[in-house]
């Protein structure tokens, strides 16, 4: 749950919204308090930034720690040491993961779980069959358990109305001190639901004429990387400049982007020639980096980048197909060399993801057949 806490990470030059709630770290036998923050983008900041994924792998490995054991040692950085005694745990792996699932649904304003159960009651409530009744109740216990009693808004009823009406007379719900649904308490839950139903439509709607002002997919984040040989199935990988992807530009072909790029920022031609024929973008870079380079490259070094990418992936059309699977995702591009180029944890421009997401988005253009464009 999103609540007051609210904090946000830049990608981009964008501000990207998150929040923050607490867990254990499992590292070393020691168990360290530490704050997860959670951001729009669907990355997860545990010690380092994560993918859900990934965080996912984390909880099952138990580095994230929900099982606590008698006697451990932990710690809140710089505050306190104790150890633990007759710990109880109200999360589980599972639990968390849905938890942080929701949350990023929250933040980025999409259903989260209650709101498709809250759908899902609403069809049972147009048309009630068993099948609907069955799939609100399947809705209803995909909402994470500690959210149950809350989905509908309500402390007073505590969802009671919500565990009735998904039950249905004469079945229990998941509680056991709710017992048998009986009939009376089932009409009840209807009355609720009516009641509700009034007073929601009371309420004025607004919908945003194009969409949120500021979707976020989750993040693709293209780490730095050492190429090697062009492969059969790069993924993600064959999305990074360095990637050994040939491209002809002005009757030039060169053995990567970072090869054209490097070449056509030197100033002197006997320079450029040498990059063309460079083992790697490495080698590439190191010949670029003491030589003078062309008049007016600062300003000029986006728009030659854009031109290398669109030539990349109309050349390639493999590698278009991974970069068009990407949807709209914010790409975010490590570069260890350049802080212009590459996000690098939140310090950089990031200007190769940027400009990634203005290809795709052509190609987008492209595949819709937009007329006119």
């Amino acid at each position: 749950m999103i609540g007051k806490q609210i904090t946000h990470r830049t990608a981009d030059g964008v501000r990207i919204p998150g929040t923050w709630r607490h867990a254990f770290i499992h590292n070393g036998g020691h168990y360290f308090l530490t704050d997860l923050f959670i951001y729009a983008d669907g990355l997860i900041d545990c010690w380092e930034l994560v993918t859900v994924e990934e965080f996912e792998e984390k909880l099952r490995t138990g580095w994230v720690a929900t099982t606590l054991p008698e006697g451990g040692e932990a710690s809140a950085h710089d505050l306190a040491d104790w150890k633990f005694g007759e710990p109880e745990s109200w999360l589980t792996p599972e639990l968390l993961l849905a938890e942080i699932r929701d949350t990023i649904d929250q933040l980025n304003g999409r259903p989260d779980s209650t709101d498709r159960c809250l759908a899902a009651v609403d069809t049972f409530l147009a048309d009630r069959t068993e099948e609907n009744r069955a799939a609100a109740r399947a809705a209803f216990l995909a909402v994470p358990e500690s959210q149950r009693r809350y989905a509908l808004g309500d402390m007073d009823s505590k969802d009671r109305p919500l565990r009735i009406l998904v039950a249905g007379p004469g079945g229990r719900t998941y509680l056991s001190f709710d017992g048998t649904v009986t009939q009376e308490d089932y009409a009840g839950a209807l009355a609720y639901f009516e009641e509700r139903a009034r007073w929601q439509a009371e309420r004025p709607t607004r919908v945003p004429a194009d969409g949120p002002a500021a979707p976020h997919a989750p993040a693709v984040q293209l780490y730095q990387w050492y190429p090697g040989e062009p492969v059969e199935d790069p993924g993600k990988r064959g999305l990074r400049n360095d990637y050994p992807a040939p491209i002809t530009v002005a009757d030039v072909t060169y053995p990567s982007v970072a090869h054209a790029y490097w070449a056509l920022s030197a100033a002197r031609p006997e320079v450029r020639a040498a990059i063309v024929t460079a083992d790697d973008s490495a080698a590439a870079r190191r010949l670029a980096a003491g030589e003078p380079r062309r008049e007016g490259w600062e300003h000029a070094r986006t728009a030659v980048m854009t031109r290398l990418l669109r030539a990349k992936y109309d050349q390639h059309p493999e590698l278009a197909e991974i970069l068009l699977a990407t949807d709209y995702a914010t790409v975010i591009y490590d570069d260890m060399a350049s802080d212009f180029w590459g996000d690098n944890a939140g310090r950089g421009r990031n200007w190769a993801g940027r400009l990634l997401e203005l290809v795709r988005s052509e190609l987008h253009v492209r595949r819709a057949g937009v007329p006119g464009l």
